[in-house]
C-alpha cells in the first residue's frame, strides 16, 4: 500500500495488483499510466497521479475489442498487449500490439477521452509491444517493437520503421534494430520503451523471462543503431525478481523515476517505483539503489496528496459496476440491467454449456489484490428457473465460486463447486475447456433465496470461503458465516493474475431470463502483508 500523506518515505509496490506491463507518461502536473488489458473489456486502464505513489483509476480508453466477432468469446491471454502511453501535439497516444493481428493506435484530446476507434498501424503476426517516438529535435517519428515467438518464429530482437508524425502508418519495411541473439545471455528480449535524452537514442528493454530476467539500456547516436547495451536494474539480493518491463518519467523539479512491474504468481505483475538518475560519468541511466531494486525510498519532490488506490468496492448505484469492473469479452446488451436503486441487477444468461466459467463471456471481474484481504458481497437469486444460477468466483487456471442455485424442485440452495486446471490432471477437451465442475462442499438449503458470500484470501493467494444464508444476510453485520469447503490456492492465468468474478447463469429454454441482484461488493486489506 501507498504511504501515508504526510510519510516521507514510500513502500513498494506502489499498485500492489496486477497492472501489467505498465507505461506511464507525464503532462504538466499530472502522471498517467495505462497497462495491459489482454481480453478483458474495457481495455487499456487509465490510472492518474500527481506523485507517482497515489493512484486512481480515471476511466479506459478501449470500449469494445476489435475484430469484435473474435471477441465474443473469452481469448484470456490475446487482445491487448504491453501498451506505450504518450503524449504529442495536444492529444494522448497509446499504442498496443494484439499478436494475432498487429500494432494498433488510439488517441484523444484528453486522457477521458473521447478516444478514437483502434487503427491498424501494422498488420501482422507476432508484433507485440510497440512504442512511438516523436524526435521533437528533427521532426521525424519512429516505432520500435518486439516479437512474439508463438506467433511468427522470432523473438529476442527488436525492429525500428520510421512513422509518419500523424501516428497512422509506418514508412519503411523494418529493420532489426538490436538483435538478442547477438548478445551473450540475453533471451526473451521484449517490452521496449523508446526514448530521447542527451543526444542519444535510449531503448529501455527487459530480458531473460518475467520471473527471472533483467532490466537492459540500450543507446545510439541514430535510431537504426548500432546500440550498446547495459544492464540497469536486475534482482540482486532483494526479493524483487524480474524486475521488469516499464516506463522512465521526469517530474517538473527534474528528478526521474521508473516504473516496472513484478511477476508475483496468482497475483499477477505488481508495480515497483524506482528512484533514476542519469551518471555523469557513463551517461548510462542508473536505477534503484545502484540497479537493485528498493523497498522503500524518499518520496518524489512532489506536493503531498492523499492516499489512494484504484477502488474495489462499489454499491453499484443505478445497477452500473463501477470501472474496475472488466467483462471477460466484449458484453453484450442486457447483462445488466439499470435501475433507479443500488444494486448490481444480472442477467442470468441463458448458455448452451455452462459448466466452465473460464469459458464464458459474461463474467464481470477484478484484479485480486496482491495483500491478504476478505472479500464479502450479498446475493439474491431472483431467476426462478430450475439451474439459474449465480456466485462469487476466483478465476484463474485453476477456478472456484461459491454461490446460490435453483434445484429442480424450486428450491433455492447454496452450491460451492471448483475446477481444476490441466497440470492438476484435467486434460482440456477438443473445445479447449478443461472439464467440468466438481462440487467444493455440499450444496445446503437457502430458504430465503439469499446469501451473504465472503472470501478471506491469505498468504500465498489461499482462499477460503464462507456464507451465510440466514435471515440477516445482507445486513452487514457479518455473523452466521459459515466455512464451506477446503482451502482452495488461486492460481495465475497466461500472463495475467488471478480475478475476482461475479457471474449469472440459466440453462438454455424458453422464455425471458431472470436475474440475479449483488450489493455491497467490499474488499478489506489486511494491514500486515504475511507473504511478502
Amino acid at each position: 500500500m501507498s504511504a501515508a500523506p504526510d510519510d516521507s518515505v514510500y513502500r513498494n509496490p506502489v499498485l500492489d495488483a496486477d497492472w501489467s506491463d505498465p507505461d506511464v507518461t507525464r503532462v504538466g502536473d499530472d502522471f498517467y499510466l495505462t497497462a495491459s488489458s489482454f481480453g478483458r473489456v474495457p481495455g487499456l486502464p487509465l490510472l492518474h497521479s500527481r506523485d507517482l505513489v497515489n493512484w486512481t483509476l480515471v476511466g479506459h480508453a478501449l470500449h469494445r475489442l476489435e475484430p469484435e466477432g473474435e471477441f465474443a468469446v473469452p481469448r484470456h491471454d490475446c487482445g491487448v498487449w504491453a501498451p506505450s502511453l504518450r503524449h504529442h501535439d495536444g492529444r494522448f497516444w497509446i499504442f498496443w500490439g494484439d499478436p494475432d493481428q498487429g500494432i494498433f493506435q488510439v488517441n484523444a484530446p484528453e486522457i477521458r477521452g473521447p478516444w478514437t476507434r483502434p487503427h491498424l498501424v501494422k498488420a501482422g503476426k507476432g508484433l507485440i509491444d510497440p512504442c512511438p517516438l516523436w524526435d521533437d529535435e528533427t521532426g521525424e517519428a519512429y516505432l520500435v517493437h518486439a516479437w512474439a515467438r508463438s506467433r511468427s518464429g522470432v523473438k529476442n530482437r527488436l525492429t525500428g520503421h520510421r512513422m509518419h508524425p500523424h501516428g497512422t502508418e509506418l514508412l519503411d519495411e523494418g529493420k532489426v534494430i538490436v538483435d538478442g541473439d547477438r548478445i551473450p545471455g540475453w533471451f526473451t528480449l521484449e517490452g521496449p520503451k523508446l526514448y530521447r535524452h542527451d543526444g542519444w537514442f535510449w531503448i529501455l528493454a527487459p530480458a531473460g523471462g518475467v520471473e527471472t530476467g533483467w532490466q537492459g539500456a540500450f543507446r545510439s547516436r541514430s535510431f537504426f543503431g548500432p546500440y550498446e547495451e547495459k544492464v540497469v536494474l536486475e534482482q540482486k539480493d532483494t526479493d524483487v525478481n524480474g524486475p521488469h518491463q516499464g516506463g522512465w518519467v521526469r517530474t517538473p523539479s527534474g528528478e526521474d523515476w521508473f516504473l516496472h512491474f513484478q511477476q508475483r504468481g496468482a497475483y499477477g505483475r505488481v508495480v515497483h517505483l524506482q528512484p533514476m538518475r542519469w551518471d555523469g560519468g557513463g551517461g548510462w541511466p542508473v536505477i534503484g539503489d545502484h540497479g537493485a531494486p528498493v523497498a522503500e525510498h524518499r518520496r518524489p519532490d512532489l506536493p503531498a496528496q492523499p492516499s489512494a488506490v484504484p477502488a474495489t468496492d462499489d454499491d453499484f448505484p443505478g445497477g452500473r459496476p463501477g470501472r474496475q469492473w472488466q467483462w471477460t469479452a466484449n458484453p453484450r446488451d442486457g447483462w445488466a440491467t439499470h435501475h433507479s436503486a443500488d444494486g448490481l441487477r444480472l442477467t442470468c444468461v441463458r448458455t448452451p454449456d455452462a459448466h466452465d466459467l473460464r469459458a464464458l463471456p459474461n463474467v464481470l471481474t477484478q484484479r485480486l489484490p496482491a495483500t491478504p484481504c476478505t472479500v464479502e458481497v450479498d446475493l439474491r437469486l431472483d431467476d426462478g428457473e430450475p439451474g439459474a444460477r449465480a456466485g462469487l468466483a476466483v478465476l484463474g487456471d485453476a477456478y472456484s465460486w461459491i454461490g446460490l442455485e435453483r434445484g429442480p424442485d424450486g428450491a433455492v440452495r447454496l452450491v460451492h463447486r471448483f475446477a481444476e486446471t490441466a497440470a492438476m490432471g484435467a486434460p482440456p477437451t477438443p473445445s479447449g475447456q478443461w472439464g467440468r465442475e466438481r462440487d467444493a462442499a455440499p450444496p445446503r438449503p437457502a430458504p430465503g433465496g439469499r446469501a451473504r458470500l465472503r472470501v478471506d484470501i491469505g498468504a500465498g493467494a489461499r482462499c477460503r470461503f464462507s456464507y451465510d444464508t440466514g435471515d440477516d444476510a445482507g445486513d452487514g453485520a457479518g455473523e452466521g458465516l459459515r466455512p464451506s469447503g477446503q482451502v482452495f490456492a488461486a492460481t495465475p492465468w497466461r500472463w495475467v493474475g488471478a480475478l475476482l468474478g461475479l457471474v449469472a447463469l440459466a440453462p438454455t429454454g424458453q422464455g425471458h431470463a431472470g436475474t440475479a441482484t449483488f450489493t455491497q461488493f467490499r474488499i478489506r486489506i489486511q494491514e500486515k502483508r504475511a507473504d511478502r
